[in-house]
């Protein structure tokens, strides 16, 4: 049965500034080890600010990008593991904790232009995917260098004076898209990505284990997104990776069912007063509420009306 949808535009209740010349790309909730929540932003200014959400004061910040930050994921097992996805073609892990620079994936096998969207596999906690601007999509592995993730929680000196280890290659490379892939998400063990012809592709990768790099890609289905082919509009999903919500450049959100064969159209969600590009959106744990973020500056909430 088709889902009744109720919506509002969002006024801002509270601001602080933490830097004149900053502009923002990227949030993340992510918590100290003692539980304390942080937001961890990044953007223009490549620095990754640790923002204590009790004080409101900034807890850390981490500078080691050499360009902007266009993605900051936090993991969900580990929740004071942060990656961070940068226009200087690298992704870095840290450690909140500690403000040290565990891991950078880049060089040899690396992006070879900006990397726009990063994510951590919901269940293995060694695997990241990565996509950006060389338009494809890179599996990284940490298995054989998480013995730094475990010391970085133990380290006591500098965090200038901890062996950053470098990954260079990735154990796998996907080429999806003839585009710029701005936006990848784990479903499971597949992938859900983005480019900017329209749709979301979702897909399976093989992965050759005495092969690494190699492999083949298995297209499972794709989600029409009309009027989305413009690049850095994200997508979002439920807890349970059911449903997906993606904005467009009209203002319109579409929230498709994704584990549905063939695809099911839940809902497009349209108001008269919505007609700026939707950058990203944030899903409810049950996915009963979705929050867009626009162009022009509004904040969107959008709720599930139980039907009567």
């Amino acid at each position: 049965m088709p889902r009744r949808w109720n919506n509002w535009c969002t006024a801002v209740l509270h601001r602080r500034r933490y830097q004149k010349d900053e502009s923002f790309y990227t949030v993340s909730w992510a918590c100290n080890i003692d539980g304390t929540p942080f937001l961890v932003a990044g953007g223009l200014n490549g620095i990754i600010r640790v923002i204590d959400t009790g004080s409101e004061k900034i807890y850390k910040s981490f500078v080691g990008h050499g360009d902007s930050i266009n993605e900051i994921k936090t993991q969900p097992l580990k929740p004071s593991l942060v990656l961070s996805a940068s226009k200087d073609e690298s992704v870095r892990l840290w450690n909140i904790h500690t403000g040290i620079c565990i891991l950078i994936f880049a060089g040899s096998g690396g992006h070879r232009n900006e990397v726009l969207s990063v994510d951590f596999h919901p269940s293995d906690i060694y695997r990241i995917a990565s996509c950006g601007m060389d338009n494809t999509v890179k599996i990284w592995s940490m298995k054989e260098f998480w013995t730094y993730v475990e010391k970085s929680f133990t380290w006591t000196d500098l965090p200038s004076k901890f062996p950053t280890k470098y990954v260079q290659f990735p154990v796998f490379i996907a080429s999806v898209h003839t585009n710029y892939v701005d936006c990848n998400r784990w479903i499971g063990d597949f992938i859900l990505s983005k480019s900017v012809d329209s749709e979301l592709v979702l897909w399976e990768p093989r992965m050759k284990e005495q092969s690494p790099g190699e492999g083949t890609v298995d297209i499972l289905q794709k989600y029409p997104v009309p009027e989305c082919d413009i690049w850095f509009i994200k997508f979002s999903y439920d807890f349970h990776l059911k449903t997906v919500a993606i904005g467009n450049r009209e203002g319109k959100i579409y929230v498709w069912e994704v584990q549905s064969n063939p695809p099911i159209l839940i809902a497009k969600l349209t108001h008269a007063e919505s007609k700026s590009t939707i950058r990203l959106t944030a899903m409810s744990y049950d996915g009963s509420t979705i929050l867009s973020c626009c162009d022009d500056g509004t904040i969107w909430r959008w709720d599930v009306v139980a039907s009567s």
